[in-house]
């Protein structure tokens, strides 16, 4: 089975391209020609009707039939896909081919309204995709014009910046700028970027800005726990609930009570407990589990994820009533490759940080600082304080050179890994499994002392009396 749709805005006079292909190998670089006839998708393109052929070759020559089967007999049954918005425009082409040796060859009527039935899916699918994407456009022009109402009554704005956030980059003074805008509502926060952005560190920014400030921060990491035990842990459990249950246990929700709870990682819940979730989100209220009294909370939501939370909706992963819910003011954190000027003073952050707690008094060289500078670092704040912890803990003297840094070694697997996403071909000692031993500085190795001369064996101190 296969489907193909036209390029966006062109005629349909256009090759199609194919989009999905089952059982049906080919190479990537082979044309869409080479599963579907040009021929054949062009038909159904202008009729906006079932097509079937029950010989190919016959009716549009030799080149038309696929080069796999060409050695037997084939029937396609091609049907179109509608516009969902645009019933008389045809979007694509589903097709499908039926061997002349299987049993239920000549059954075409049978197969069209099969494919009929896969082809109206495919179109809610696309209606559904759709309508999610302009819902998210329109919340996110809502809220853009929330803030720049904001912006416009409070006038030009100062500088920001919050306690504990290092950094003055453009990027980082806008994500601050937003944080202190939404802080004082009681709007569900979203924060979006990749890992190692610092989520928990904006999410107690947003928690320390707002009234709620001298009230809870409470966290909790969705990815790290089980259906069951997500739920006992946001929800908390009457005394005997289950197996293990000796005390009445309040939940995470309840603890946020006046306060803040972040929900890290909440991309990660499973289908089965968004729903509970969603209950709690949109009335405030929730059961313990093995309770029946209904508890009513005032908590903030601040969830946080590095996953496409629409694809994940588009797909049916996540519940698109709840992505709404969440999803009120998303603050997208910037990587910090895109915040360079920033690079340097979170190193000297982690540095002082590092000295602190080993008594130590280590710093970085010149070239040191500039090396890091031009790292890129996929894993992006976390893995800046990685690096500068080991380089600080492995520098043999008190000052670390560039050439001390896992990076100049080629004992980076971060690095190794930005390359290979970049696609790149594998290089250095990581790529084919050879350990890399850290250079550290060392003293010259004092020259070796002559070795003592040998006694004479007894025989010839015999000889010598």
């Amino acid at each position: 089975m296969l489907a193909t749709l036209a390029e966006p805005g062109e005629g349909v006079g256009v090759n199609p391209y194919v989009i999905a292909a089952t059982a049906f190998q080919r190479s990537p670089e082979a044309p869409a020609s080479d599963v579907l006839p040009d021929a054949v998708a062009r038909i159904v393109f202008r009729s906006g009707v079932p097509f079937v052929s029950f010989d190919l070759a016959a009716e549009f020559g030799e080149d038309a039939v696929p080069k796999r089967l060409r050695d037997a007999g084939q029937t396609l049954i091609a049907v179109p896909l509608r516009d969902p918005e645009r019933s008389h425009f045809v979007l694509g082409v589903l097709a499908a081919y039926r061997s002349h040796d299987h049993n239920r060859s000549g059954f075409s009527d049978a197969d069209v309204r099969v494919l009929t039935m896969v082809a109206s899916l495919l179109e809610q699918a696309l209606r559904f995709r759709r309508r999610i994407a302009r819902d998210r456009e329109r919340a996110l022009e809502d809220t853009r014009r929330m803030l720049q109402t904001v912006t416009e009554q409070r006038g030009p704005a100062a500088p920001v910046s919050l306690d504990g956030i290092v950094g003055s980059s453009p990027a980082i003074a806008e994500v601050v700028a937003q944080i202190k805008r939404v802080a004082s509502t009681r709007m569900p926060v979203l924060l979006r970027g990749e890992s190692g952005t610092g989520k928990e560190l904006f999410a107690r920014a947003v928690h320390a800005q707002s009234p709620r400030a001298k009230g809870p921060f409470i966290r909790v990491n969705c990815a790290a726990l089980s259906e069951t035990l997500l739920e006992s842990e946001l929800f908390g459990h009457e005394k005997g609930a289950f197996t293990g249950a000796n005390a009445l246990k309040k939940g995470r929700f309840e603890l946020a009570d006046g306060g803040t709870l972040f929900l890290d990682e909440i991309g990660e819940i499973s289908p089965a407990f968004q729903s509970k979730l969603l209950r709690v989100l949109q009335e405030g209220e929730f059961e313990r589990v093995g309770g029946a009294k209904t508890i009513k909370v005032d908590t903030r939501i601040v969830a946080a994820t590095n996953r496409d939370l629409e694809d994940a909706v588009a797909r049916g992963q996540f519940r698109a009533d709840l992505y709404f819910r969440i999803c009120v003011v998303p603050i997208v954190l910037p990587p910090l490759r895109n915040r360079k000027s920033d690079i340097k003073p979170l190193a000297q952050l982690f540095l002082d940080r590092f000295n602190k707690q080993n008594g130590t008094n280590v710093k970085f060289a010149g070239d040191a600082f500039d090396q890091i500078c031009r790292c890129q670092f996929p894993g992006n704040v976390r893995e800046l304080e990685n690096c500068v912890n080991r380089a600080a803990a492995l520098s043999d003297g008190a000052i670390v050179l560039a050439e001390e840094l896992a990076c100049r070694q080629g004992a980076c697997l971060s690095a190794e890994l930005f390359r290979l996403q970049d696609g790149a071909s594998p290089i250095g000692g990581l790529a084919v499994g050879r350990m890399i031993t850290p250079t550290v500085r060392v003293s010259a190795p004092p020259p070796p002392e002559p070795a003592p001369e040998a006694a004479p064996a007894p025989e010839a101190a015999a000889r010598r009396a």
